[in-house]
């Protein structure tokens, strides 16, 4: 079987005078990287003391399923005959917390909004996004529910 390695940075520097002392003491600011790409500035969700300007984890998770599933999509409709003009994804997930103060994503819905060149079929364009869905690497590997709602024009 064929692998492939990813190999991420994650980098935390703490601030003069800061430190985990305490829940209140540090920031959640961090940011992502690999060599030779820019930098993601993350940090936890404002819900949990982070930086509202800064991405989370779980919207980089929901980000990931919403361009795992469009880079899927293309390819299909490339190899396919179908002809792609625009793609948008207005993608939600929703996290529940658990008493013991953990959480987790119980499900992520894609809204892609394709439009496609007059001659290209949408029935076939509908089609694809459910493949599209099946062979996504990131949807593969989670578990919770992943729904497509797709709107061709």
């Amino acid at each position: 079987m064929k692998t492939h390695a990813y190999d991420i940075v994650v980098t935390w520097p703490a601030h003069p005078g800061e430190a985990t002392a305490n829940y209140r003491s540090y920031r959640r600011d961090h940011t992502i990287e690999r060599d030779g790409k820019p930098a993601i500035p993350a940090s936890s969700d404002p819900a949990f003391r982070g930086d509202s300007s800064r991405y989370n984890p779980e919207e980089l998770l929901v980000a990931s399923l919403s361009s795992c599933h469009m880079l899927w999509f293309l390819h299909l409709c490339a190899v396919n005959g179908v002809t792609v003009l625009g793609y948008r994804d207005e993608a939600s997930g929703l996290m529940e917390e658990h008493p013991d103060g953990g959480g987790a994503i119980v499900g992520v819905t894609l809204h892609p909004r394709v439009t496609l060149a007059p001659q290209s079929d949408a029935e076939k364009a509908n089609a694809l996004h459910h493949e599209a869905h099946r062979l996504c690497f990131i949807a593969r590997s989670v578990n919770f529910p992943v729904e497509i709602e797709p709107a061709i024009s």
